[in-house]
This record gives structure tokens, C-alpha cells and sequence, in this order.
């Protein structure tokens, strides 16, 4: 009876069943992933293209950059397709693949903004020494770890939700295959899938934000220490992009995932996923990128002097 009615394909439900409201998020959503790509890939282009951002700082940068554009392709064209469909069924191998390359983008970003934070410290806290200190023997193997530290979380909870039996019904209230919702519809006991969703995620938080924390403590030691006042400000504005993206990123993550499970509400958590993995995506090259002067150079350099980059209006904080 059991594997009669095991269900073999799962129905999206997405935001809404308004045509008109259906229209309208398709466009949104697509300018929204159009912007991400042009944003993201464009640092990459930058930082390959222009050698005086060949450095650790921003080798980390182009790093989450195509984390970015691989968290929201991930998800956006298959629910731009759903926004303009009817039939909104994924498969059950289609499910777990998204869960699994979703989870695996999301980790890894975790663990690159610690390192990020840890790359700051090193290049305050000892500027001199800052190349032979962060040499490619150092990060080179922290984005290996970071990538690493992804796939293992994802495999764990693709494995632990998709060995769960989902015979009550297929219909996900959510845009893409994410585990709280996929865990509300399974007629299993999921009393242990939802401890493992909730000690993994929190020690992966609790880790890299006590390194995020420690990092920019010894910065801000650091700081206090400089003579300059130019030097502290040009410090302090050095990491406040980081901190920025640190704070909007963990600060969703910790609310989607580490909390109990009665107090999930699949509609409000429905809207609060799609922000941290669509729009931050989306927003991280403005953060760290747009408002840096270094980024801005490049982008005359690279783009050209007497293009239209010339008339924005950017705001050094590096």
C-alpha cells in the first residue's frame, strides 16, 4: 500500500493562483535574475580582466559571485517557467536536485563569508604582510573547504528528506523545493530530519559567525590602534560591505532554519527564502562591489573611460 501511493512528482504552489499576479511576478523576477547574472558575472569579468584586483580580497569576491549566480539559477528559471505554466509539477529526482544544488550554494556562502571576514582581519591587522600571509597555499584551500563544507551539509539533508515516505500529498507550498516545506508534507516521522535541519544549520551558523565575530574583533582593535584618521576610516569602510552582507544574509538563515518547527508558517517562510535566495543574490554585487573604489576604477578601465559608468554616481568606501 505503502509504495502505491508513493508520490513520484510534487506541484509547486508558488506564491499565488492569479493569473494577472502571476504576470506581473514573472517579470519581476526576471529582471530581478537578469540583474543578478549581469551583476555577478560582471565582478568576475572585472576581477579576471583587470590585474590590480588580482588579490586575495577580491579572488574571494568572484568566488561568491558565482555562488551567487549559481544559488539564484538554481532556482528563478524553473519558477519564471512555473509563473507562465499551468502544470507546475517538478519530479521527485528533479526535487531532490534543487534541494541538493540549493543547500550546496547556500553552505558554501556561509562558510566564503567567514572567510572573507578572516581575509580582512589579515589585511588590517598586518597589511604588510598581507600577500605571503594570504598566498594561494591559504586560499586556495578555503574556497575548497568552503565548497566542501556545502556539498557534505546538502547531501546529508537531500538523503535524510528524500528517504521519507510523501503519500498524503505532493503539493509544496513554496516556489522551490525547500526542506521545511517538503518536511510538512511527509506522512513519516520527521522528528529527526528536523533535529538534523536544526543542530547542522546551527552549528554551521554558530561557527561562521563566531569566526565573522572574532575576525572583526581583532580589526577593530586594530583600527583603534591607527594614527590616521584617514587610515581608520578608509578601514572601517574597507569592512563595512562585509559586515552588511554578513548581517542580511545570517539574519535569514537563522530565521528560516533555526527554530522550532510550530513555528514554521510556510507563506511568510515562503517569502523570507525567496529573499535569501533570490534577492541577496542579487544585492551582493551592490554591497561589496558598487560602492567600492577599487570596483569603480576597474570599470573604467576595463569598460572604458568615456562610457556611461563615468555619469553614475559612485561613493567610495574603499
Amino acid at each position: 500500500m505503502k509504495n502505491a501511493t508513493e508520490v513520484t512528482t510534487f506541484v509547486l504552489k508558488g506564491f499565488t493562483d492569479d493569473l494577472e499576479l502571476q504576470i506581473v511576478l514573472f517579470y519581476l523576477f526576471l529582471a530581478t535574475y537578469l540583474f543578478t547574472l549581469m551583476g555577478n558575472l560582471g565582478l568576475i569579468v572585472l576581477v579576471i580582466g583587470d590585474s590590480r584586483l588580482h588579490n586575495p580580497m577580491y579572488y574571494f569576491l568572484s568566488v561568491l559571485s558565482s555562488v551567487d549566480a549559481c544559488f539564484s539559477s538554481v532556482i528563478t528559471p524553473n519558477m519564471l517557467v512555473d509563473f507562465l505554466s499551468q502544470n507546475k509539477v517538478i519530479s521527485r529526482l528533479g526535487c531532490a536536485t534543487q534541494m541538493f544544488l540549493g543547500v550546496t550554494f547556500g553552505t558554501t556562502e556561509c562558510f566564503l563569508l567567514a572567510a572573507m571576514a578572516y581575509d580582512r582581519y589579515v589585511a588590517i591587522y598586518n597589511p604588510l604582510l598581507y600577500i605571503v600571509s594570504m598566498s594561494p597555499r591559504v586560499y586556495i584551500p578555503l574556497i575548497i573547504a568552503s565548497y566542501v563544507g556545502g556539498i557534505l551539509n546538502a547531501s546529508i539533508h537531500t538523503v535524510a528528506t528524500f528517504s521519507l515516505s510523501f503519500c498524503a500529498s505532493n503539493e509544496i507550498r513554496h516556489v522551490f523545493c525547500d526542506i521545511p516545506p517538503l518536511l510538512a508534507i511527509s506522512c513519516s516521522d520527521t522528528h529527526t530530519n528536523q533535529l538534523l535541519l536544526f543542530y547542522f544549520v546551527g552549528s554551521i551558523e554558530i561557527i561562521t559567525i563566531l569566526i565573522v565575530l572574532i575576525s572583526y574583533g581583532f580589526i577593530l582593535l586594530a583600527i583603534l590602534r591607527m594614527r590616521s584618521a584617514e587610515g581608520r576610516r578608509k578601514a572601517f569602510s574597507t569592512c563595512g560591505s562585509h559586515l552588511t552582507g554578513v548581517s542580511v544574509y545570517h539574519g535569514t538563515i537563522l530565521f528560516m532554519y533555526v527554530r522550532p518547527s510550530s513555528s514554521y508558517a510556510l507563506d511568510h517562510d515562503m517569502i523570507v527564502s525567496t529573499f535569501y535566495s533570490i534577492m541577496i543574490p542579487m544585492l551582493n554585487p551592490i554591497i561589496y562591489s558598487l560602492r567600492n573604489k577599487d570596483v569603480k576604477e576597474a570599470m573604467k578601465r576595463v569598460f572604458g573611460k568615456n562610457g556611461f559608468i563615468n555619469k553614475l554616481h559612485f561613493y567610495p568606501n574603499h
